[in-house]
């Protein structure tokens, strides 16, 4: 099993964030967003991964040079071969995935890297391929599908009257990457395009109408990660998850100083909290401080200096430092408001 990863958009809706740090390698509770996709994906598929094939940007599109690196990091800690594709050009979700064509062999999941889930559902891997849905409660602002005995009857994207409420979430799988390949070649040979852009969905209704059997997969929570708001709250849902799992994620060599943390959080290593109450749903970066302060269900990233504030819903970014009375802020990386 391969898993294919489009992840070179720059993350416009999530800036300042997004300025040093592309969306995918943003930090929620101590883990890259990628990382935590492709762990969940992995978790409920019961077949070795083989490879996990990245689709990043290039490095004048804001991509850091350390990126590949990390990447083929985050592959080797589940015991797959990473590799990393150039899009330079965004030509559209069926484009991004041709970045990748050399990995595009045998069973495939596609997995675009803004999401993360939680699902309860093992894959069939005896289906033509399976589409990763959601129920919303504004369907006309997603791609949706509808359903005939259980099999995906039809895609609709953003659809003005009510035809279902199953949301497509962005995670695919394809039976055959050979054939997948196959329907994407043949869009960009025939400059067949949709809005400027070589479609995913355009593929995946030839699929259908060649006589493939699409299955939804369902999950019980979506976490969105493109905007401020939405990222904060993916990162109270994971905490809660993890706590749920039983899993501790406050560093054993963090100082405490006349402060209290209320779980769930993540606290990474080398944390200094001086009269401070953190928590519940809080995550702080490694070689942070938090001194007279209260923060709560906030997302701090590394090297962050927080004094004499009152903190909710905020995301600070890396090597920020803050002191004031503000609450719901977000700042970006190497920010000073002192």
């Amino acid at each position: 099993m391969k898993i294919i990863v489009p992840m070179a958009g720059i993350g416009s809706r999530l800036r300042p964030h997004t300025l040093t740090v592309p969306k995918p390698l943003t930090v929620i509770a101590g883990k890259p967003i990628v990382q935590r996709l492709v762990e969940d994906i992995a978790s409920v598929i019961d077949e070795k991964i083989d490879e996990i094939a990245f689709v990043i940007g290039s490095r004048a599109k804001g991509f850091p040079a350390d990126t590949e690196q990390k990447l083929l990091e985050i592959a080797a800690n589940l015991g797959a071969k990473g590799s990393v594709y150039i899009q330079d050009v965004a030509l559209g979700t069926a484009h991004a995935i041709y970045c990748a064509k050399e990995a595009l062999s045998g069973p495939c999941v596609v997995a675009y890297a803004d999401t993360l889930f939680k699902a309860d559902f093992t894959l069939d891997v005896n289906a033509d391929g399976a589409i990763w849905v959601s129920k919303v409660e504004n369907p006309s602002a997603f791609g949706v599908v509808k359903l005939e005995d259980g099999i995906i009857s039809d895609f609709i994207e953003k659809p003005k009257e009510f035809v279902s409420d199953l949301a497509i979430i962005g995670i695919y799988y394809f039976k055959s990457g050979e054939k997948l390949l196959e329907e994407i070649q043949y869009l960009i040979d025939n400059d067949l395009k949709e809005n400027n852009e070589y479609q995913l969905t355009n593929v995946l209704e030839s699929l259908k109408q060649q006589g493939a059997k699409f299955i939804p997969g369902t999950v019980s929570s979506w976490m969105d990660c493109g905007k401020k708001d939405p990222t904060v709250d993916t990162n109270k849902q994971t905490l809660h998850f993890e706590h749920e799992a039983g899993n501790n994620l406050v560093s054993k060599d963090v100082v405490l100083e006349n402060s209290e943390i209320i779980q769930p959080c993540y606290i990474g290593k080398n944390v200094v909290l001086k009269n401070a109450k953190v928590g519940p749903y809080v995550s702080i970066g490694e070689n942070s401080s938090v001194e007279n302060s209260t923060i709560i269900n906030s997302l701090l990233q590394t090297n962050v200096a927080i004094a004499n504030a009152q903190l909710e819903n905020a995301m600070i970014g890396n090597y920020a430092k803050y002191n004031g009375k503000f609450t719901s802020v977000s700042i970006g990386d190497y920010t000073e408001l002192i």
